[in-house]
């Protein structure tokens, strides 16, 4: 059995690279019909994805595009396995905005706490970011420890450093951040129970980390949200930083003008957001959402 696991992982691990050697037009329509597919197979996809988009969309008045954002869910994974095999290539389909609040950021000298949500070709943030500074980014590894691999080996690159969801990676984020460095966060993600507050999400509480804000608040850091929304098939993708007014002193306060910040960059390119991720959860160990 466990010779057949191992032949698996290296089949899907041997696939996964060859959909990344694949030109960025190609890997793009290849994730698109995965999209579909995952969409089409799975009630579990559907139950998450259909009602936490469509729910979004109808509360801000957009158009309902539902097999766009299908479609466009496969391409955030596709994105990222092509930008990490193809890292060069992929800067050079990067157009970004707003840069010189970045630099004016960074020149302030009390490091930078960036947050980007999983939209778009997400995953380039990184990399442009790593030409001009360091960066320490808080990562939770997947639980199949193939992917985990696939992950860690294709997101390595200079000027980078990525770290754990506990209190040693904390730790040097910190350390980062009295350096005058920049730390990343994914702030779309639900923290473990007894780390985060329950506050609205696009009008449902959903369990937040107020980590940035904590980070931040330590010595004056600006915060910038980035955003890298794909510009079309295989045209790259426009990176748009814009800065963060300071966060509140409070807990659930600061982590509710976190979750204000990302709905705007959500509502960028609402169709190339991640629904099928279950930001409405209930982490064991956490307390019970409000009831109203």
């Amino acid at each position: 059995m466990n010779i057949i696991k191992e032949v698996r992982k290296l089949f899907f691990k041997l696939c996964l690279n060859t959909i990344a050697a694949l030109p960025l037009a190609l890997v793009q329509v290849i994730g698109a019909f995965l999209g579909i597919l995952a969409y089409i197979g799975s009630k579990q996809y559907r139950s998450l994805f259909r009602p936490q988009y469509e729910a979004v969309v109808n509360a801000r008045g957009l158009p309902f595009s539902l097999w766009d954002a299908v479609r466009v869910s496969g391409m955030l994974f596709s994105d990222s396995l092509w930008i990490w095999r193809n890292p060069q290539k992929a800067l050079s389909l990067v157009e970004v905005q707003n840069w010189d609040l970045v630099e004016a950021a960074i020149g302030e000298g009390h490091g930078l706490v960036m947050l980007t949500p999983h939209l778009g070709g997400f995953e380039i943030i990184p990399r442009v970011l790593a030409q001009h500074f360091p960066a320490t980014i808080l990562y939770r590894p997947p639980r199949q420890e193939w992917l985990n691999q696939v992950v860690v080996e294709g997101r390595a690159y200079p000027n980078v450093h990525f770290v754990p969801t506990n209190l040693n990676g904390v730790r040097q984020m910190t350390r980062a951040l009295t350096r005058g460095e920049a730390i990343g966060i994914l702030p779309d993600q639900v923290p473990s129970g007894g780390e985060g507050v329950w506050v609205p999400f696009f009008g449902r509480p959903a369990y937040t980390t107020p980590l940035p804000a904590r980070l931040a608040n330590r010595n004056s850091t600006p915060v910038i949200m980035f955003t890298a929304k794909r510009k079309g098939i295989g045209a790259g993708w426009l990176m748009q930083a814009t800065r963060l007014a300071p966060f509140s002193e409070d807990t659930s306060i600061a982590a509710a003008e976190i979750n204000m910040a990302i709905e705007n960059a959500v509502l960028v390119a609402p169709e190339q957001f991640i629904w099928s991720y279950n930001r409405y959860k209930h982490p064991a160990g956490a307390e019970l959402p409000p009831s109203n």
